[in-house]
C-alpha cells in the first residue's frame, strides 16, 4: 500500500536501477566522510556497527558505507579512526554491515577512500602527484608519487573493491570529494607533473581512468560510483575551472562508470560549500548541468539539499536521478520514513552547523548538533525507553535544553510541564535566529520542531510564567522532578568595577528586539552574542564597533564557522579592536585601552554588553529543599552552545 507521503513525493519514491540492481526508491545514503568511531588500526567497532544498524533502517534505496583506506602502509588514511580494507582480516565486520543493508532491502555500496594530500595521518607525510606545499598547517608535508607507486595504488583500489564485493556489498565507490587523492590528480592545483599523469586535462584524468578501468575489470558485475567535483572552489589556488570539472566527468562517463556523484569543494577551499550560510538548493545547477551533459549516466547529488520536497522536484525535473543524503540523515535518521508518511513537520532538520566536520577536523568521533543519539546507538542507557515510574516533571526554561528534555521525558511516559517567563518558546536561540545573517530559517526550524513534538507528546507549556521561590512554594509537592534549564544572561557583575557600568545595555535585550539602538554603537565582546548582534545591526544601517579583550574574535564559535563571522565582519566593514578592554563609559562614548597601554575614545550612543555570559543557576539554591529531584542542564550550568544544550536535555530526559 502506498503511503500518503510516497504519493505526494512520487518521483522520489519511485523505483530506480543501478547496474543490474533495482532500488526501492531514488534515495542514496552518502558515505558522509568517516565517523571516527573505529580502532586506530582500522577495525570496525561495536559502536560503528550500532550506528550502521540505524543507517541501514533509514529507508534509502542505496546505502554507502563510510570510506575505507586501501593501503597497508596507511598513506591513504586521513582520520585516526578510519576503517581499513587492505586485508581480508577486516572483512567480518564489513560482512555484518552489508548484511544490515541487505536485510533492509537496500543496495549496499562500499566507498574506498584514499586521502592523498590529506592522508598519512600516522606517518608524518602524505602522498600526492606533485610537491605542492600544504595551505593548511595541520596536514602532512607531501611526498611525490612515482609512476610505479601510482600503479600500486590503482591495484590496491581494485583489491579493495574485490574485498567489498566478497563481503556482500553490491558495488563500490571512489571519491574525490573534499580534495582526496583522486581530486589531487584531477586538479591543476596539486597535479603539476610533466609525465603521462600530468599536464593536459587528459593526462591529469589518467589516474581516474585507470582506477575506473581496474575496478571495473576486478568487479565486472558490480556497479561503480565515482564522486567528482562539479566545482572545486579552488580557483584561488589555481585549481580546475568548472568546465574542466565537467571534462573530467566526461572521461569517467567514457570509461563506463555507472553513477557520478556530483560534489562541491575541497577542505582548502576559501568559501563554504555545505555550511548553513549556503541556502538549500544553491548548488543544484551543478547536477543539472551533469544530467544534461550525460543523460545516459546516473547522476546523484545532495550538497546542501536537506528537503525531500525539493529533492522530489529535482528528480521530476531531471536535475538528478538519485537524491544523495548524508547529514540530514545524521540529524534525523527517520527523515525518509517521515517523508513517506507525510510527517515532515516532525523532522529534525540538518541546520548545516557542521559540528560533524568540526569534530572530525579535531580528530574526534563525529557528533551532530541536532541528533544527540548519534554515536551512542550502542549504549542502551541512551535509548528512549518506557519509564519504570511515571513522574510529574516541571522544566524551567523553554530553550533547546529544556524543550529537548521535556519532549524526551514525555516520550517515556512522564507528565511534563514547561514554564518560561517569555511569551514564546526558544529561549535565547530565538534571539539568535532573529539576528542571524546565515540561515535564520534553519535555526527557527529547531523551535518549530519542538513546538510540533511538544504538542504531539502532550507536553504542557506555560509561557509568561516566571518560576521563583514564591511560585515554587505555591506548587509545593505537586511535582516530583524539577529541571532548571533557565539559560544564561550577560554578566553585568563582571563590570561593576567599570566607571559608567550602569550605562551598559544588555546585548540579549537587543537580540530579542526589546531594545532598538540607533546612532553609534559599541559592542563589548566578540563572541557569538556580540558578533551576531553587531552584524545584524550593521546590516540594518547602525554604525558599530566591537571591542574584544582576547587576541582574536569568535572564541566561543564552532571551528567550522569562525571564518564566516570573520568574513562578515570584513564584508560589513565592522572595526574590531582586539586585545582591548573598556576603562570608562560616559554618555558620549567609551574609553578603551589595548594590551600595549594605548588609550582610545570611541564615540557611542549605546554601549552593548555582549560578554561574558553567566549561568542562571540561582534557582538551584532556592529549590534545593522544595523538590524531590532537582537537575540542571544547558547554559544554566555553564554557558556553552546549542549542541551541549540539546545533548544534555536529551541525556537527562532518557534517564529521569
Amino acid at each position: 500500500m502506498i503511503k500518503p507521503g510516497e504519493a505526494k513525493l512520487n518521483h522520489l519514491f519511485q523505483p530506480g536501477r543501478i547496474g543490474k540492481f533495482v532500488t526501492k526508491n531514488r534515495i542514496k545514503y552518502g558515505a558522509c566522510c568517516v565517523s571516527n568511531y573505529n580502532t586506530r588500526d582500522g577495525y570496525i567497532t561495536a559502536r560503528e556497527l550500532a550506528r550502521m544498524r540505524v543507517i541501514a533502517q533509514t529507508g534509502c534505496g542505496i546505502i554507502t558505507n563510510q570510506g575505507a583506506y586501501p593501503d597497508a602502509k596507511g598513506e591513504g588514511k586521513s582520520y585516526f579512526r578510519q576503517v581499513a580494507i587492505y586485508d581480508d582480516k577486516f572483512l567480518p565486520q564489513f560482512e555484518e554491515i552489508a548484511g544490515y543493508i541487505k536485510e533492509a532491502g537496500a543496495i549496499g555500496i562500499q566507498q574506498i577512500l584514499h586521502a592523498g594530500r590529506y592522508g598519512g595521518i600516522d606517518l608524518g607525510y602524505c602522498v600526492q602527484p606533485s610537491d605542492v606545499p600544504q595551505t593548511l598547517p595541520h596536514f602532512r608535508p607531501p611526498r611525490v608519487l612515482t609512476a610505479e607507486q601510482i600503479r600500486e595504488i590503482v591495484e590496491q583500489h581494485a583489491d579493495a573493491a574485490k574485498r567489498a564485493i566478497r563481503a556482500g556489498f553490491d558495488g563500490t565507490e571512489v571519491t574525490s570529494f573534499m580534495g582526496y587523492l583522486l581530486a589531487n590528480f584531477n586538479s591543476r592545483f596539486t597535479n603539476q607533473r610533466t609525465d603521462d599523469y600530468g599536464g593536459s586535462i587528459e593526462n591529469r584524468g589518467r589516474f581516474m581512468r585507470e582506477l575506473i578501468d581496474s575496478i571495473k575489470q576486478a568487479t565486472p558485475d558490480n556497479p561503480l560510483v565515482v564522486r567528482l567535483n562539479g566545482d572545486e572552489l579552488m580557483q584561488r589556488w589555481g585549481g580546475n575551472t568548472e568546465d574542466e570539472c565537467y571534462e573530467l566527468m566526461q572521461q569517467a562517463v567514457d570509461c563506463g562508470v555507472d553513477m557520478i556523484s556530483v560534489t562541491v569543494g575541497w577542505q582548502e577551499a576559501p568559501e563554504s560549500s555545505i555550511g548553513r550560510d549556503i541556502p538549500p538548493g544553491y548548488w543544484n545547477y551543478l547536477s543539472e548541468r551533469a544530467k544534461k551533459m550525460f543523460p545516459d549516466t546516473l547522476i546523484t547529488f545532495g550538497n546542501r539539499l536537506p528537503d525531500p520536497n525539493m529533492a522530489n522536484d529535482c528528480v521530476r525535473d531531471g536535475t538528478f536521478d538519485f537524491w544523495e543524503v548524508c547529514r540530514p540523515l545524521l540529524a534525523d535518521p527517520e527523515l525518509i520514513h517521515k517523508a513517506a508518511e507525510d510527517r515532515l513537520e516532525e523532522t529534525r532538520r540538518c541546520i548545516g552547523s557542521l559540528n560533524c566536520l568540526s569534530r572530525l577536523f579535531r580528530d574526534l568521533p563525529y557528533t551532530c548538533t541536532m541528533n544527540p543519539a548519534l554515536g551512542h546507538e550502542v549504549e542502551p542507557e541512551d535509548h528512549v525507553t518506557t519509564a519504570a515510574v511515571k513522574k510529574k516533571i516541571m522544566v524551567i526554561g523553554a530553550g533547546p535544553a529544556g524543550m529537548e528534555c521535556a519532549i524526551t521525558a514525555a516520550k517515556r511516559g512522564h507528565d511534563v510541564t514547561v514554564f518560561d517567563k517569555a511569551a514564546r518558546i526558544g529561549g535565547n536561540l530565538a534571539a539568535y535566529a532573529d539576528n542571524d545573517l546565515a540561515r535564520p530559517d534553519d535555526l527557527k526550524s529547531i523551535i518549530s520542531h519542538y513546538d510540533v513534538m511538544a504538542r504531539k507528546h502532550g507536553v504542557q507549556i506555560r509561557l509568561n510564567t516566571e518560576v521563583e521561590a514564591k511560585f515554587m512554594r505555591s506548587v509545593l509537592h505537586q511535582y516530583d522532578v524539577c529541571v532548571v534549564a533557565a539559560g544564561a544572561r550577560m554578566d553585568r557583575e563582571a563590570f561593576v568595577w567599570l566607571e559608567g557600568h550602569e550605562l551598559l545595555v544588555d546585548a540579549l535585550e537587543v537580540a530579542h528586539h526589546r531594545i532598538q539602538p540607533s546612532g553609534k554603537v559599541v559592542v563589548i565582546g566578540a563572541g557569538k552574542v556580540g558578533l551576531t548582534v553587531a552584524e545584524y545591526l550593521k546590516k540594518h544601517g547602525v554604525e558599530v564597533i566591537i571591542v574584544e579583550q582576547a587576541k582574536r574574535i569568535a572564541g566561543d564559535i564552532k571551528p567550522s564557522f569562525k571564518w564566516r563571522h570573520a568574513s562578515w565582519v570584513e564584508e560589513l566593514e565592522i572595526p574590531c579592536l582586539t586585545s582591548s578592554r573598556p576603562t570608562k563609559i560616559t554618555g558620549e562614548g567609551v574609553t578603551v585601552v589595548n594590551d600595549k597601554g594605548k588609550e582610545s575614545f570611541l564615540p557611542a550612543d549605546t554601549v552593548l554588553l555582549a560578554a561574558p555570559r553567566k549561568a542562571n543557576h540561582e534557582l538551584f539554591h532556592e529549590f534545593e529543599w522544595m523538590i524531590d529531584e532537582l537537575h540542571g542542564i544547558g547554559d544554566a550550568l555553564i554557558p556553552r552552545g546549542l549542541e551541549q544544550a540539546i545533548s544534555e536535555g536529551y541525556r537527562l530526559g532518557v534517564r529521569i
